[in-house]
Order: structure tokens, then C-alpha cells, then sequence
């Protein structure tokens, strides 16, 4: 008796197996999902050696169907001070204000399809921190007079100057609405260290999809290693330097006498 009072729960609890078991075995005889997304670099390592003048990066990857792309290159954050020159007498200019920025990329480039206020509205740009005036940087403290807009502003100009910082709308080429590319330039004086390239897919002003890709910017060769001694060994270093260039100045007056 206890074995037919138990069958009824018995085919209860199967029935609810398979209810649960159904959608998991459909999703695995339809296959792998396609990616709406899909992006990579021509080589994730941008290496300084001597000689070093600058290096181009290719980008490149596909997307499900039509969208928009939208394209962040971020350096590693650094602190910067930027300071403002003021006349003293009417006559000298000089260093006279100064405010440390926090959270500054070293290096920032965006690139994109269209423009960006084509794309998406504000509040997605500065949720992504899409374009230099919708990254979240702290300013220090600010004497009267002084807003942070006049500092941002002398931080973007300046980085622009160095060719650290730059915004290309329209230096995404789309093929087919499905495959893109664009190059990556970075310059001789880049800074080194760990970037994040980051891809964003944008449909009906909204981003749908994003891919995230590492990129290592270090030094090679025989630059790599004395720039490692010199960080690791500093003292040493130090003293090598002086050695070499007392032999230096030996060696010119030696051979100046000569003459």
C-alpha cells in the first residue's frame, strides 16, 4: 500500500524533471548562439624599442546585423598637475595657479561610425565615460575665481598637443553593415603599461553590446632592461651614470690634448 500511495508523487516529481530539463536540451540541439559582437586587435602588444617612432594597431571584428560602432582606447589613470600662467608687472608670464586632476587616462582615443551625439544621448556617454568632456576626473582644490570646466579644458587641450588624446567620428570603416576596422595610432612619447580597447555595438541610441581587449604598451630590448635595472636598482644606477660620464669628459680632454 505505501508503494501505490507513493506513485502518484513519483510521477509528479519526474513530470517537473522534464519540464525543467526540456528548455536546457532545445538550447543545446539549437547550437552555440552568434555573438552580436565580436572584436579583436592585429597584436595585443605595442613593444618600445630603441629607435621607437610610433606604432599602428589594426582593429577589426563583425557584428549580427546592422548597428553603429563606437570605439575607446584607454591608457593607464594617472594623476597630472595642470598649472596657469599669469603675468606678473604687466610684463613676466609665470606658473601662478595649479590643480592635481585625478583619474586622467595617459592616453584616451575614441573613434566611431558617426558622431557621438548622433549615436547616443548624454547620460549613456557619461555612464560609459565616452568622450573627453564625460570622463569622471576629480579636481582638486580650486581658488576663487576658478571653475574645473577652464581645467579640463587646459588637461584636453594639452594631451591633444602631445597626441595623447584625440576623438575621430567617422574613422570606423563598416563593410557590409557587418565588418569594421580602424586603425589604431599610437605615438612615440605613448606611456607604457596596460590599455583597455574598448568596442561598443549601438542600436536605436542605445548600447546593445560591448567587448573589452587588453593591449600591453612596455619596452624591449636592450631599452627595457636598463629601464628595469634603473627602476630596481636605482643606487647602482646612480652611480653608473656618474662613472660613465666622468670616463666621457676623461676621454674628450684626453683626446683634446692630443689635438
Amino acid at each position: 500500500m505505501m508503494a501505490d500511495w507513493l506513485r502518484p508523487a513519483r510521477l509528479l516529481l519526474a513530470l517537473l524533471l522534464g519540464l525543467v530539463t526540456l528548455p536546457l536540451a532545445a538550447d543545446a540541439a539549437s547550437g552555440p548562439r552568434e555573438q552580436p559582437l565580436v572584436a579583436d586587435l592585429s597584436k595585443h602588444l605595442v613593444a618600445i624599442t630603441t629607435g621607437f617612432s610610433g606604432s599602428d594597431v589594426l582593429l577589426f571584428g563583425a557584428t549580427d546585423g546592422p548597428g553603429d560602432i563606437i570605439l575607446v582606447v584607454r591608457g593607464p589613470v594617472t594623476q597630472q598637475i595642470i598649472r596657469r600662467k599669469g603675468k606678473v608687472g604687466g610684463l613676466m608670464w609665470v606658473n601662478q595657479d595649479y590643480v592635481t586632476v585625478e583619474n586622467a587616462p595617459s592616453f584616451y582615443h575614441v573613434a566611431s561610425t558617426r558622431p557621438l551625439e548622433d549615436l547616443v544621448g548624454p547620460a549613456t556617454l557619461d555612464r560609459h565615460q565616452i568622450g573627453m568632456t564625460h570622463l569622471d576626473l576629480e579636481i582638486g582644490d580650486l581658488t576663487l575665481g576658478e571653475t574645473e570646466a577652464e581645467f579640463k579644458s587646459a588637461l584636453f587641450r594639452l594631451k591633444e598637443e602631445q597626441g595623447l588624446y584625440s576623438y575621430a567620428p567617422g574613422a570606423i570603416t563598416q563593410l557590409a553593415n557587418r565588418l569594421f576596422r580602424s586603425e589604431l595610432h599610437f605615438p612615440s612619447n605613448v606611456p607604457t603599461g596596460t590599455y583597455l580597447v574598448e568596442v561598443y555595438l549601438v542600436r536605436d541610441n542605445d548600447v546593445v553590446n560591448a567587448e573589452i581587449t587588453p593591449l600591453i604598451v612596455g619596452k624591449a630590448g636592450f631599452g627595457a632592461d636598463l629601464y628595469l635595472f634603473a627602476h630596481e636598482h636605482a643606487a647602482w644606477y646612480g652611480v653608473g651614470a656618474i662613472l660613465l660620464a666622468v670616463a666621457a669628459g676623461w676621454t674628450a680632454g684626453a683626446l683634446f690634448r692630443r689635438s
